[in-house]
């Protein structure tokens, strides 16, 4: 039996692929990742330069929005998107997101010394790196790599809301709870950010608020299989507390 590829190598293919113009291998490789991380903003935009580039813009237009709800500070993602819609046709749209690219890089963002575009790029690499460290078993290294990377850009909320998954798995309820709440403050459609939420709380025992964050993401994304599957494991909790 073949072995499904890592999300790390689908990426890395996608981008080599990318690279050597080869656009619909790249979609391939970068849509499956998606499917199995719709959280990380980074795909969604490369996926929408290999829909641009392949002459399908209202897909592209929609990777590059999403990737902007992800990471409202992705400034490549918003320059895309406000592209995407001057070919369209859609000027004051595209003004907008011109402008909103601009307002994006001039928030610094935590990046002190460093120019707003190395400070993001450098955050996606501490963000690669903890993912690295993740797949190697090594979730504290992942942890201090995702904090140097939310300290440069503290609005890239994909990067923020894996911290808060990684510190869920540490046992680090509260310091988890902070980091999601953070992101839902910037992007309270975040579904996944309040999915983790809740799981947060859950593992900390706080089972009505738990239940709280769950419902909230029902009724944004209705048939979530994960968050169903959440609330089952919630009910059966309750049912074991009742009959202990």
């Amino acid at each position: 039996m073949t072995q499904e590829p890592a999300v790390e190598q689908l990426i890395a293919r996608g981008k080599e692929a990318l690279a050597r113009n080869q656009y619909l291998a790249a979609l391939d490789d970068l849509q499956s990742a998606a499917a199995r991380r719709p959280e990380f903003a980074d795909v969604q935009n490369l996926s929408g330069v290999c829909l641009s580039m392949l002459g399908r813009p209202d897909e592209a237009l929609a990777a590059f929005t999403r990737a902007t709800e992800l990471n409202p500070g992705y400034v490549e993602a918003h320059l895309n998107r406000a592209i995407t819609l001057n070919d369209l046709g859609r000027l004051d749209e595209a003004r907008a997101s011109f402008a909103r690219a601009a307002e994006a890089d001039e928030e610094k963002g935590g990046g002190g010394r460093f120019s707003s575009a190395a400070a993001a790029r450098l955050a996606n690499l501490h963000g690669e790196l903890a993912e690295t460290y993740e797949q190697a078993g090594a979730p504290d290294e992942a942890v201090e790599q995702y904090r140097r990377a939310v300290e440069l850009r503290p609005r890239f909320l994909d990067i923020r809301t894996r911290l808060g998954r990684t510190l869920i798995e540490l046992g680090r309820h509260d310091e988890a709870r902070g980091e999601l709440q953070a992101v839902l403050e910037h992007n309270p459609g975040f579904v996944q950010a309040r999915s983790n939420l809740g799981l947060a709380l859950f593992r900390a025992g706080q089972l009505d608020a738990a239940e709280t964050e769950w419902r909230r993401c029902l009724a944004q994304q209705p048939g979530s299989a994960q968050v169903s599957a959440y609330l089952g494991m919630l009910e059966r909790r309750r049912a074991e507390a009742a009959s202990a």
